[in-house]
C-alpha cells in the first residue's frame, strides 16, 4: 500500500481496522509461508485481487494473512508481472499457469 496513493485513506476507516483485525485473528500464519511448509506470523491483511481504489472490492474482497516480507516482496512483485512468485513444499511452481502446472 503506497502512502500516497488516491485510496490510501480506506486504511484509516474503523470498517478496515475491523475487516483486518477479523482476517488476522481468523488466520494468523502468513498464508505464502504456510503453503512452502514455513510457519510466520502474518501483520497485514492483504486484499488477494487488487482493488485499485474500488470501494465495493475494498471492503468487500477477498483478503489473505500476510507477513510483511511476502507482502512487501513477491506480493508486490506479482502485481506488478502477473506470475505469482514461489515454490511449493515439494518445489513445485505455485502459479497456476506455470507452464509446469499446465495440463
Amino acid at each position: 500500500m503506497a502512502n500516497n496513493s488516491p485510496w490510501h485513506h480506506l486504511y484509516k476507516t474503523k470498517d478496515w481496522y475491523r475487516l483486518r483485525h477479523h482476517q488476522l485473528q481468523a488466520y494468523p500464519l502468513c498464508r505464502r509461508c504456510e503453503s512452502q511448509g514455513r510457519v510466520v506470523s502474518a501483520i497485514i491483511a492483504d486484499h488477494v485481487k487488487p482493488h485499485r481504489g474500488d470501494v465495493a472490492l475494498f471492503f468487500g474482497g477477498e483478503l489473505q494473512s500476510l507477513c510483511k516480507t511476502c507482502h512487501d516482496s513477491a506480493k508486490q512483485r506479482e502485481e506488478k508481472s502477473g506470475v505469482i512468485v514461489g515454490c511449493d513444499v515439494n518445489g513445485l511452481p505455485i502459479d497456476p499457469n506455470h507452464h509446469w502446472n499446465r495440463e
